[in-house]
């Protein structure tokens, strides 16, 4: 069991750290349409309740880093945060998405659970100080760039501002060109900051520079793997995008996990997860 203690981060009645159970944050990777996210979101709730695990509902309602203005961007802020506003009234679930700049944070706020800070904008003083002020929990991606002891900058910054529940999410580091790498010791090493440590396992999996929508931009044979050595590193929540028909997704169709291999994998992770944990 790993000696290192993190704060509890509370969000709503899901409780993440301080050696609780593993929690899923999971969704699609971007908000397709209104039909597609409810099923997910039903289908995940239904999966999370049967294994008595927290669950929080990630989808994003724009996609501000695509590597081309011809990609499928998004619904956008207003259009995305009432499907959010509805998936969580519907179904009673925490909601979570990324917002890009800090004029989109006043209304994001009213409806996020969880607020999250994209990995490429991490360092940002501005969006991390606008984020903190809102006093919502606060997911952050750390940075492809950052090395894992150096997100106590970020974290410096959400405190500053005011912010009391971080999530700190480790999406592998650029050690060359395309690929990503997961050390297993990055999440001990941010779990020295006092909390929670989120393992975002499908985006690691994909390679930057290659369209997503090509079989060459993502290897999600790998996820389960990764998943299961994450978990038995001791991270607090495991981040898996998912998607009912992957390879027609809107984004990142290589690298999201099929729904319907999601029920398997969870009851894996939280098996390991209770070993590791001692639950």
């Amino acid at each position: 069991m790993d000696e290192i203690k993190t704060k509890l981060v509370k969000v709503k009645d899901v409780e993440i750290g301080a050696g609780k159970k593993l929690v899923l944050i999971a969704g699609p990777c971007v908000i397709e349409n209104e039909k597609l996210n409810m099923y997910v979101a039903e289908e995940l709730k239904k999966i999370t309740e049967k294994l008595g695990m927290g669950f929080i509902y990630k989808s994003s309602y724009a996609k501000d880093n695509r590597s081309s203005v011809k990609n499928y961007y998004g619904p956008g802020l207003e259009k995305g945060l009432k499907i959010l506003e509805k998936i969580k009234t519907t179904f009673g679930v925490p909601v979570l998405s990324d917002v890009h700049y800090p004029d989109e944070v006043d209304m994001a706020k009213d409806v996020l659970d969880v607020i999250q800070i994209p990995a490429f904008l991490s360092m940002q003083t501005k969006l991390a100080l606008k984020v903190a002020e809102t006093k919502k929990v606060v997911n952050v991606k750390k940075a492809q760039f950052l090395a894992p002891e150096d997100i106590r900058h970020v974290v410096g910054k959400l405190e500053y501002g005011g912010a009391k529940d971080i999530l700190l999410t480790e999406r592998g580091t650029v050690f060359g060109y395309h690929n990503l790498v997961v050390d297993m010791r990055s999440f001990r090493t941010m779990r020295k900051t006092g909390y929670p440590v989120v393992f975002d396992v499908t985006h690691t999996v994909r390679r930057y520079g290659i369209p997503s929508s090509n079989p060459e931009g993502g290897s999600v044979e790998d996820v389960p793997g990764l998943a299961r050595a994450g978990v038995a590193a001791g991270v607090d929540a495991i981040f898996i995008e998912t998607h009912p028909e992957p390879h027609k997704a809107l984004s990142d169709a290589y690298s999201m996990l099929p729904l319907s291999e999601i029920e398997d994998l969870l009851k894996v992770l939280l098996e390991i997860d209770s070993i590791v944990k001692g639950l």
